[in-house]
């Protein structure tokens, strides 16, 4: 597989001391080191720094987290959480990988075949639309 430049340089930083608040769509790879209370939604490459704090979904082609989020995590290719990473949340990927000491508290759907993974991932997003109106 061939890297495009989009896959490795960085196009948005948000930086340690950074406080955003409200949902983010950007292009590209984004390194998030500060506090987002908002969604997060990219086409590319997401790495989450250790001191990162995000309130809200992350949407990404695959995310790497260090911090904490607290919120659901969809990545169409994978999700690596490191030993110091907290999602409290859902996971929806193809891949998933959890270092020790990491914290997962949720649902997590990780299928590799692709017209599986998109039919439970849909399932899945029905249901849990479903659970949110009737909540109300």
């Amino acid at each position: 597989m061939a890297f495009k430049i989009d896959d490795i340089s960085i196009n948005t930083i948000i930086g340690g001391g950074s406080a955003i608040q409200g949902n983010i769509k950007v292009n590209g790879f984004v390194r998030v080191d500060g506090d987002i209370d908002g969604n997060l939604d990219t086409d590319g490459n997401i790495i989450i720094g250790e001191n990162a704090r995000i309130r809200g979904n992350v949407n990404a082609k695959a995310i790497i987290v260090g911090g904490i989020i607290l919120g659901d995590v969809f990545a169409n290719e994978s999700v690596k959480l490191l030993s110091k990473a907290a999602v409290v949340g859902d996971i929806v990927t193809h891949k998933v990988q959890i270092d020790d000491n990491a914290l997962f508290h949720g649902n997590c759907i990780a299928v590799k075949d692709d017209e599986e993974y998109n039919r439970l991932s849909s399932e899945f997003l029905q249901s849990k639309a479903i659970k949110q109106k009737a909540a109300l």
